[in-house]
């Protein structure tokens, strides 16, 4: 087994308190016993990340970690666009707005909807359009759910918080920095031309005892789906999200008519496993800190990857569904009425612009949030170009 260092503890992580520290404690004991009893005592990397982000009363989402930005929560681990500004929902309400008459639907259906500011935005946008939604969550953390009906409860609106996927469903889809979550593989090209696959181990030796990320060849099912996607690259690391992948497949099985609106940080194939990006795209948030250490805050912190949208519209067309749409953030912003949205604010009311206004900057600018996030639209039996991808479609770049 060939072992792969680690660098030390990021510095100018914010101290921790009593009780993240206690949390912190029991996360790597429950840790700690499943990697010492997985075979060979080796725990690959996606199995860690799920327990790390969502073990029922430890992981990361399923134990109240998760922190959002917002006005009672200025200290938090992410600031996604939902959080930054309503108009986010605003915009992308009108492209649900036009799917839903394309399938003669009013429900709505949001994966992940993390503290609830994109549902809000989204059933008050589509009431303005004349659409009272039916809308369903599908949130797999208790304690976010609980907020999320906290939330919402003053819309008065019909919601449903679901257990489990929907034999069918016909409507709109939105997934909004679902699919980076999703636990991923890790691997590695040796220099000798090994695919290895990377996990946990525990080490107990003279330098110490704790966790360490350890390569070791990786199965014969992984080798074949990394060998046709990645060329050879020595010391070349990367990660593939098999998990999102399934989940993009089984949509193919539930979902009869409509789209789904699925929006994220990543990049088509071919500039995923670019030669530059050798390090792959892993990374972890602590309250507004970015870094690159999985193995240091276990259940404190949230850990993600990019997300290969080459492999995700792959994963829908073999499950019989058609690709609708692919563009960047700004791109579909703009076509789906972002301009009409900022002339709908009131000027007059200067620091509510003045802030609306940074916000958007924020979602569309090239440095930020514009370019790096797309949006891949997938759906079935919806005869209508949507019009968020009416300029700038990419899907030629898939």
């Amino acid at each position: 087994m060939m072992r792969i260092s680690l660098p030390a503890l990021p510095r100018g992580l914010p101290p921790l308190d009593t009780e993240s520290s206690t949390h912190l404690q029991a996360t790597q004991a429950v840790l700690a016993e499943r990697v010492r009893a997985a075979q060979d005592g080796f725990l690959p990397f996606d199995e860690w990340m799920d327990i790390a982000l969502y073990q029922p009363g430890i992981g990361y989402y399923a134990a109240g970690n998760a922190k959002f930005a917002s006005d009672d929560q200025p200290v938090a681990d992410f600031t996604t666009a939902p959080e930054l500004t309503p108009v986010f929902g605003r915009v992308v309400a009108r492209q649900v707005h036009q799917i839903l008459g394309a399938c003669h639907s009013i429900s709505v259906l949001e994966f992940g909807a993390g503290s609830g500011a994109l549902a809000e935005s989204l059933i008050g946008a589509l009431r303005d359009l004349g659409v009272e939604p039916a809308y369903q969550i599908l949130e797999v953390s208790g304690e976010l759910r609980q907020r999320q009906q906290q939330r919402l409860r003053h819309l008065d609106a019909d919601i449903q918080w679901l257990d489990r996927l929907p034999l069918q469903f016909e409507g709109c889809v939105v997934a909004n920095e679902v699919l980076d979550a999703m636990p991923v593989k890790l691997f590695r090209w040796s220099d000798s031309g090994e695919l290895l696959e990377l996990g946990v181990t525990w080490v107990d030796d003279e330098d110490g005892m704790g966790f360490q990320l350890n390569g070791r060849a990786a199965p014969d099912s992984l080798v074949q789906i990394v060998r046709t996607r990645v060329p050879f690259m020595p010391g070349y690391q990367s990660e593939i999200n098999l998990r999102a992948e399934a989940w993009v497949g089984e949509m193919g099985q539930w979902l009869k008519k409509g789209a789904a609106l699925l929006v994220d940080y990543g990049f088509p194939r071919h500039e995923y496993y670019h030669p530059q990006r050798a390090e792959g795209t892993l990374m972890c948030h602590f309250r507004h800190h970015a870094h690159g250490e999985p193995l240091v805050l276990p259940g404190l912190q949230d850990i993600t990857a990019h997300v290969d949208f080459t492999a995700m519209a792959d994963a829908a067309v073999a499950a019989g569904l058609d690709v609708l749409g692919y563009t960047s953030q700004g791109r579909f912003l703009m076509n789906a009425g972002l301009a009409q949205a900022i002339n709908n604010l009131d000027p007059g009311d200067t620091i509510a612009y003045a802030r609306a206004v940074a916000a958007v900057q924020r979602l569309m600018s090239e440095a930020e949030m514009g370019e790096l996030f797309k949006v891949l639209a997938v759906g079935r039996n919806i005869d209508v170009e949507l019009v968020g991808f009416s300029h700038g479609d990419r899907r030629h770049r898939l």
